[in-house]
């Protein structure tokens, strides 16, 4: 099996149900969600969506799976949203991003990130302006949450 088309174990999809339920509690609802094509991505949002239903939100992009964490700031900025941008993605792509993108933040989120992006993580990432002006270290790591958070 490739692993593009490889898919998340039932661990995995429990995690991303987990996070949902988290993400909607926390009220971090996305304006616009893109989505990596692999298998597991698209399994990973479709467990947020149990709690959230993001479907009318939602691009998918290719481009997710095979690109690195400067490509990952590039589509989030092409995709000309003022709102809040959710990427689905992939590691170690992922992890990068954020860390590039996270100049300031909290402590405990900082640490936490640094230790590695856990699999069904997610940063909760702050930046003054549109998607359009991202650049490294422009953003505010507000929190980093994993499914044990839930």
């Amino acid at each position: 099996m490739r692993d593009f088309d490889r898919k998340l174990d039932d661990r995995g999809l429990e995690e991303a149900i987990a996070m949902g339920k988290l993400m909607g509690k926390r009220h971090l609802v996305p304006d616009l969600v893109i989505c990596s094509t692999a298998a597991r991505a698209v399994q990973t949002l479709d467990g947020i969506n149990e709690t959230l239903h993001l479907n009318d939100v939602t691009r998918y992009d290719q481009k997710l799976y095979a690109t690195d964490a400067p490509g990952y700031l590039e589509i989030a900025a092409a995709a000309e949203s003022d709102g809040d941008i959710m990427l689905v993605g992939h590691n170690p792509m992922m992890e990068d991003a954020a860390i590039a993108l996270s100049r300031t933040g909290e402590d405990h989120a900082l640490d936490a990130l640094q230790m590695g992006f856990r699999t069904g993580g997610l940063a909760v990432i702050r930046f003054d302006g549109p998607a359009s002006s991202f650049t490294t270290e422009t953003g505010h790591l507000e929190a980093y949450l994993t499914p044990n958070d839930a």
